[in-house]
């Protein structure tokens, strides 16, 4: 602006007497404002990130909805449960979600259970359950080794792999001595944590179309309940006690309970942008509150008129001002001396 009647029509507006815009610059300078003069002309500002912070807010907008477009057309998912000792192949349990989806190296990765176990609290009730895997490369060379448990996955070559259930996969028992035989454990009742699961070992003669056996229910690892071929309670073994009992003359001894973990897969491309997005989002809408504050001052004579606007601190800006402005020295006019005759 190069007219006093522009200047003027600023938000804030004022005239300083006796002062030049040279000197308005140095004060303005010393407030850590960016000053240039030509001329009569003055111009200056401070907080320029301000004024474009708005601009990053909305482009860290888009970069999340960018990144939430690519989680939901570029991602893979998928989920198995797997006994306690046994592998899979990564590619053959994801699936993809989209057209975008690609898949990776790591998708040739064999994961193997080395070890399902599972915690409980004093009444029983399963608080943690954990998966002992190891991550095979397609030599057979273990290239990770980690225990997870529900929020606490693993993560490598950009999948994850969630611990998210677990079921009983077999009783492993001796009979009469004679063994170990692997006994493949049903679900019965599947209702949250309220699980059951039963197996059954034939007794007699196994040809007979009444064939009877001995029925073996557990609601976790802790514990196995026995019942008769009549259907009669006998008693209760946990696995690995190695205590014998006899069940209507057959001696059976519960060795372990093989449990299952469920794991639940997947890569998510887009997880990287909408956490950049985010950050991007926080850092400009905490800059977009730095007020952007622009003076323009021209020299009328001897008096230079000043002019600014701000976009925020509309109550502190002509506080600054007035504060600035009463810095600006003022010009002594010079008297020549009078002389009598």
């Amino acid at each position: 602006m190069q007219s006093a009647e522009a200047i003027r029509k600023q938000e804030y507006s004022d005239s300083l007497p006796n002062a030049t815009v040279k000197d308005l610059g140095v004060v303005l300078m010393g407030s850590g404002y960016e000053v240039y003069v030509k001329g009569p002309c003055l111009y200056a500002f401070k907080g320029l990130a301000g004024r474009f912070a708005p601009i990053g807010v909305h482009l860290a907008m888009i970069l999340i909805m960018g990144g939430a477009t690519l989680s939901a057309a570029g991602s893979f998912k998928g989920s198995v449960t797997v006994p306690q000792g046994l592998n899979f192949m990564v590619g053959d349990v994801l699936g993809p979600t989209g057209f975008l989806s690609t898949p990776t190296d790591a998708f040739i990765t064999e994961v193997h259970v080395n070890r399902f176990s599972m915690d409980f609290y004093d009444n029983g009730e399963v608080s943690q359950f954990h998966s002992d895997l190891s991550l095979n490369d397609i030599n057979g060379k273990e290239v990770m080794r980690k225990t997870i448990s529900v929020n606490d996955p693993l993560r490598y070559g950009g999948i994850t792999i969630y611990q998210t259930d677990w079921s009983l996969s077999a009783l492993q028992v001796l009979k009469d001595g004679e063994g170990p035989f692997n006994l493949a454990m049903a679900p019965l009742q599947i209702n949250g944590d309220k699980k059951l699961y039963g197996t059954f070992l034939p007794a007699g003669d196994t040809d007979s179309p009444n064939v009877k056996g001995i029925s073996m229910l557990a609601r976790d690892l802790q514990s196995i309940i026995i019942y008769d071929q009549e259907g009669k309670f006998v008693g209760v073994r946990r696995p690995g006690s190695k205590l014998p009992i006899d069940v209507g003359g057959i001696e059976i001894v519960i060795l372990d309970a093989i449990g299952s973990t469920g794991l639940d897969l997947k890569t998510d491309p887009g997880v990287p942008v909408v956490y950049a997005g985010f950050g991007a989002l926080m850092l400009t809408t905490c800059i977009s509150y730095l007020s952007h504050a622009q003076i323009w001052a021209v020299q009328d004579g001897t008096t230079v008129v000043v002019g600014g606007k701000t976009n925020r601190a509309k109550y502190e800006f002509p506080q600054e001002m007035d504060d600035l402005l009463d810095r600006v020295p003022e010009l002594i006019e010079s008297s020549s001396p009078q002389t009598s005759s």
